[in-house]
């Protein structure tokens, strides 16, 4: 069962590369939904949030208001480790099983789709780390068409997450998205050709 780590920035054409390859029937493991199944309501890492940050961080239905921790950590370094310090050893090991419910069938190809793969999960034993690229300016430009964004927030958001170079330098195979969505559709079937023919490694 080939493990695949998927990462790219905001807005670096990730989640067409997953649902390219979930049509082609890889098993996507999307991290930032394990990281709101282990934050709902009654969940050990959801009181540690509250305690750590303060009952401001909740909604009135007692869920995570997300805007509010949000504007915590994102100008607070400190602040943001200790969140992560609640939070990634539970999206670990949710994942983790996830992996393992997949992997009972030995043919499955199974990609983790991981924002924050160089912050948090570089170190795994991926079988291969594939990483979506586009430049930085591409990325802006879809920020602000597509989600609205102010070009000012654009630019926080794509400088709050690590470099390009950083990313690049992990990477076993580089889908550049900048291109039309035909040439991104090329190399996934490129790489899917590569995960399933008959010498994954």
């Amino acid at each position: 069962m080939p493990l695949i780590a998927l990462t790219g920035g905001i807005a670096s054409g990730k989640s067409t590369v997953a649902r390219s390859l979930a049509a082609r029937g890889a098993v996507i493991v999307d991290a930032d939904q394990i990281v709101r199944d282990v934050q709902q309501p009654g969940t050990p890492v959801l009181a540690a949030i509250a305690a750590t940050f303060g009952d401001g961080i909740l909604q009135p239905d007692g869920s995570l208001d997300r805007a509010a921790l949000g504007a915590i950590v994102f100008a607070d370094a400190d602040a943001r480790a200790r969140l992560n310090g609640i939070v990634h050893p539970a999206v670990r090991a949710e994942s983790q099983r996830r992996f393992d419910d997949a992997g009972a069938d030995p043919a499955a190809v199974v990609v983790y789709d991981v924002p924050l793969l160089v912050e948090a999960r570089v170190d795994d034993p991926w079988d291969l780390i594939v990483v979506a690229y586009a430049p930085a300016d591409v990325r802006r430009e879809r920020l602000v068409r597509l989600r609205g964004l102010t070009a000012a927030d654009a630019d926080a958001r794509i400088a709050a997450q690590v470099s390009d170079d950083q990313r690049l330098a992990i990477a076993d195979v580089v889908i550049d998205t900048a291109g039309t969505l035909d040439d991104t559709e090329r190399q996934v079937a490129a790489l899917w050709e590569r995960l399933t023919g008959p010498h994954p490694h």
